[in-house]
């Protein structure tokens, strides 16, 4: 009840702050966020095994690479119309897991021999721009007393966990090359990359820029070396790092502490116990593996996506995670993303002030091109399931799930013959679904998604002052 009042009185508070009117529109009621199905259905709520989707079955949920634009399923809107700015926003490519979440007695390896990450400084000219490729190569030695302790985080691996790994590039390339089939053409986009037109944005995680070396190259074939565009580490609105603690309170309320959030938590207590007995993990612990399915989720998907086998206890081997499990693991991870970004009556709310900033200079980059002061046309972001989330969260998308590898968001500007200006978000290729009074985001006129953005976020002073509350 505590917490309930809290968020109640956090939702109020705001409204009375800021120029900003959140309204929460529930999202569609699915398999992905009902809980009786959650906990006691079969199969896994998409494909976990492979990086590769049918034709036939493309656009369905593929958390290894998430379907994204491309020339088989791109539909273009009738001649009135001109394609005149595409900003997209998208998830890395499929990778290790974190360090974080590798607390299992692992019997799994993982090896990312002559996979990097590079890292080295180049300079402008002369000898410092003419520099030898560094790879870095993790290893452990024996004489370091801590390599054999055990703790979370440890595992005897040659990658630099995380890292995308050489599968992942793969993905990531074949991304850029989809992107530059659909959109070069249309927008005029050469095969060298020219700053004027086109713009790359990374986090400062160093995977994103993993993941564009891969992208980019295909995207942009003729050009050797890019500058992408990073914001400081402290205030990033892509990753997002900026401080909120009233988003920081107002998640807390309606998650940890929460019935509604501990229900699940407290129904999959036997399935807890079987993973807890395979990885050795306590219950309870101190590194959040009982507070959400976050660290089993990306373990287990994480060996899944690289044709890895589901983990055994170093104990005991016939002790396994079988794919059963594998699979309420999943859909349990699917579920809590609908609620902490779409079911929770806060969550509107959260991801306004949570991902606000980046709203607001997606807004300024529309606004300028309808006002004929921008010469950029493409827009690139490559971000974070914690980025993307948000994004669909403030969209306020009808049906969320946990955005997968690749996961991307497109927005569309165009403009017709009368010289008016339309929006089209395109949500795993297709005009996304939302459950807002705006429906489907297919060539909507783009004034009402600048007035949906205001009226999520208010002014930049509105968004500034109520993270501060």
């Amino acid at each position: 009840m505590f917490r309930l009042l809290l968020q109640v009185t956090l939702l109020a508070s705001l409204a009375a702050l800021t120029g900003a009117t959140v309204v929460h529109y529930p999202p569609a009621q699915s398999k992905i966020n009902n809980l009786t199905f959650v906990l006691n259905g079969a199969g896994a709520p998409g494909i976990f095994d492979s990086s590769v989707t049918p034709d036939k079955l493309y656009g369905e949920y593929n958390w290894c690479n998430m379907p994204h634009v491309r020339t088989r399923e791109y539909k273009t809107p009738s001649h009135e119309f001109t394609l005149e700015y595409v900003e997209i926003i998208q998830r890395h490519h499929k990778r290790t897991p974190y360090n974080t979440n590798t607390f299992f007695k692992e019997d799994v390896s993982w090896s990312c021999d002559g996979e990097g990450p590079a890292a080295y400084g180049k300079g402008p000219s002369g000898v410092s721009s003419d520099v030898t490729e560094i790879q870095w190569q993790a290893f452990t030695s024996t004489q370091n007393p801590w390599t054999n302790s055990v703790g979370p985080g440890f595992v005897d691996t040659t990658c630099q966990l995380p890292q995308i790994t050489s599968d992942g590039l793969v993905d990531s390339h074949t991304h850029g090359s989809d992107l530059r089939a659909v959109y070069a053409s249309r927008l005029g986009l050469g095969g060298r990359f020219d700053p004027s037109i086109a713009q790359i944005r990374v986090t400062n995680n160093v995977i994103t820029s993993q993941v564009a070396g891969a992208l980019l190259n295909a995207l942009f074939p003729d050009t050797d070396n890019i500058d992408v565009l990073i914001q400081p580490g402290s205030i990033d609105s892509l990753e997002p790092t900026y401080s909120c603690p009233t988003a920081n309170s107002l998640f807390s309320s309606y998650t940890s502490g929460s019935s509604n959030w501990t229900t699940h938590l407290t129904d999959a207590a036997p399935l807890y116990a079987k993973l807890d007995s395979v990885s050795g993990t306590s219950n309870p612990d101190t590194a959040g593996w009982h507070t959400s399915f976050d660290h089993y989720y990306d373990n287990l998907s994480a060996k899944l996506c690289h044709d890895k086998k589901l983990p055994c206890s170093v104990n005991d081997t016939s002790l396994c995670v079988t794919q059963d499990e594998a699979n309420t693991v999943f859909r349990l991870g699917n579920w809590e993303y609908s609620y902490n970004y779409r079911d929770a009556p806060g969550s509107a709310q959260y991801s306004a002030l949570h991902y606000g900033a980046w709203f607001l200079e997606l807004k300024g980059h529309l606004e300028a091109v309808i006002a004929g002061q921008s010469k950029i046309k493409y827009f690139h972001n490559i971000a974070h399931d914690g980025s993307v989330s948000p994004v669909l969260g403030f969209l306020q998308i009808a049906n969320m799930v946990w955005p997968g590898m690749g996961s991307e968001v497109v927005f569309e500007v165009y403009k017709n013959q009368k010289k008016a200006y339309f929006l089209r978000v395109l949500w795993g290729g297709q005009p996304m679904v939302t459950s807002t009074p705006m429906g489907t985001l297919d060539m909507i006129p783009i004034e009402t998604m600048l007035d949906y953005i205001d009226s999520m976020t208010g002014s930049a002073t509105d968004l500034f002052a109520a993270c501060q509350s």
